[in-house]
């Protein structure tokens, strides 16, 4: 299982995304494909087409992870850890909810993310 930031679930049904190759290998070899609530929003925020929102949803088949209450717990202790930025808030939620489910983040924004691999999470 790997968790996408919301850069990586855009270009899973963006054509000609240079993160698309990466994301069907991923597919091709078995690997199952789950978003936070919180990137799931980022991305239907848009813009986006029911079509693309259709088709990220057919691969995701439903792992799409609540941002629940130990996700909230662990998110703060990361923003508390790595010096409270306020603009960094939303990549603690996404990473926060990899960290509890103890997979590895798939982001294209690898250095917002680094912060927060001392604080447990895996980048993939």
């Amino acid at each position: 299982m790997i968790h996408l930031d919301t850069n990586y679930l855009i270009g899973l049904v963006t054509a000609h995304s240079p993160l698309q190759p990466i994301l069907f290998e991923w597919l091709n070899t078995g690997e199952k494909l789950a978003v936070s609530t919180i990137a799931w929003s980022e991305f239907l925020n848009g813009p986006v087409t029911r079509q693309q929102v259709h088709e990220a949803s057919a691969i995701l088949e439903a792992r799409i992870v609540v941002f629940g209450i130990f996700e909230a717990e662990m998110s703060a202790r990361i923003f508390n850890q790595t010096g409270r930025k306020r603009q960094r808030q939303i990549d603690c939620f996404i990473a926060a909810t990899a960290i509890c489910a103890r997979v590895p983040l798939a982001t294209d924004n690898q250095k917002h993310f680094l912060p927060f691999v001392a604080g447990g999470l895996q980048l993939a």
